[in-house]
């Protein structure tokens, strides 16, 4: 697994931009002290960065998590969902740039900041995000598969549409997107028919150009990059980093996780609220994954040929995982045509 390299307390340049963290939470107290350490420890300058915790009223610890962690700035969020604090905590930034670090990310090395902001030194650059989820043999197995995935939702890996590197597939993506080296990271030039699902754990966007897209109230993840696009900024750079993902410590967890997803997503389609075009991805493509997933065994071919690439036993999680997404995603189409 690629990783970041650790850099000692050496004498930061004075040109590094001013960042404001925002972190949506809402009953985070399992991960939220390690992803706030992580922030903390590092190597930039303590006068450039800014730490917004937007709290959707947490029952458990996660504000006093957040006070005894010296977070400056801790936000109320009524609505509760991650997307709407996304948009409170974005809207209350004072920063030059704004990163979108979730309350279950983990930044995996001191220098990870100062590596994500090296592309906007490129004017050109609007926004940047890891290429890689970093993979720890500590974590529990659906983690652990997610970041051998390249993605949380195993249907991605049908429609082509994921953004992390995949050891199954040995791509960051399946779109045709226009890619070009430049050494610490990659540098996409997006057309709004071909957009990765860009825009989460551990996306840094220029704050000017956040403020002229339409999220008042909520603020998607992939919906930002596709606003973007379609205002003429559709230059993004995937950086050579990773970061650690806790996605789910279970098949239980990763199950509702799953059917948080598509739940929120139809409920916020019926709103007109959403603006990502996913039907863009192929029923061909969707009945693959729905007949593959069915019948287990080319799920389970999958996941011996990610075992191969990388030798971990998190890939036999695939067609559990599969099997789930189909189960759920199933049950929530069926019940929303039930309803109309």
């Amino acid at each position: 697994m690629r990783s970041c390299s650790e850099t000692s307390r050496k004498t930061l340049p004075n040109d590094l931009p001013s960042i404001s963290v925002v972190i949506p939470t809402y009953n985070s107290e399992r991960t939220l002290a390690e992803c706030l350490e992580s922030i903390t420890g590092q190597h930039y300058p303590r006068e450039k960065m800014e730490i917004i915790v937007v709290d959707g009223g947490s029952c458990d610890n996660s504000v006093e998590i957040a006070r005894t962690c010296g977070v400056e700035v801790i936000m109320s969020n009524q609505r509760r969902s991650g997307e709407a604090g996304k948009a409170i905590g974005s809207q209350s930034a004072h920063n030059e740039i704004v990163a979108f670090i979730d309350s279950d990310n983990i930044l995996p090395c001191a220098d990870w900041l100062r590596r994500m902001v090296r592309p906007f030194r490129n004017p050109i650059v609007v926004a940047a995000e890891p290429l890689f989820y970093t993979f720890r043999k500590k974590d529990p197995i659906p983690t652990q598969y997610c970041a051998l995935l390249g993605m949380n939702d195993p249907l991605c890996l049908y429609l082509g549409n994921y953004d992390r590197y995949s050891y199954v597939t040995g791509r960051w993506t399946d779109l045709p997107v226009s890619a070009r080296d430049c050494g610490s990271y990659l540098l996409l030039d997006l057309d709004e028919r071909n957009i990765p699902t860009i825009g989460a754990n551990g996306f840094l966007i220029r704050t000017n150009a956040l403020n002229k897209l339409r999220c008042e109230k909520f603020l998607f993840d992939v919906d930002v990059v596709y606003q973007l696009v379609r205002n003429g900024r559709s230059k993004i750079a995937k950086v050579r980093v990773g970061i650690v993902h806790l996605f789910a410590n279970g098949a239980t967890a990763f199950t509702r996780k799953t059917y948080r997803r598509i739940r929120d997503y139809l409920y916020y389609r019926r709103l007109g609220a959403r603006r990502y075009p996913w039907r863009r991805g192929g029923r061909v493509k969707l009945a693959k994954f729905v007949l593959r997933s069915f019948l287990v065994f080319p799920t389970v071919v999958e996941s011996l040929k990610g075992y191969k690439t990388c030798p971990e036993t998190a890939f036999l999680f695939h067609p559990i995982a599969c099997l789930i997404t189909l189960y759920v995603y199933g049950l929530a189409f069926l019940a929303q045509l039930i309803s109309e």
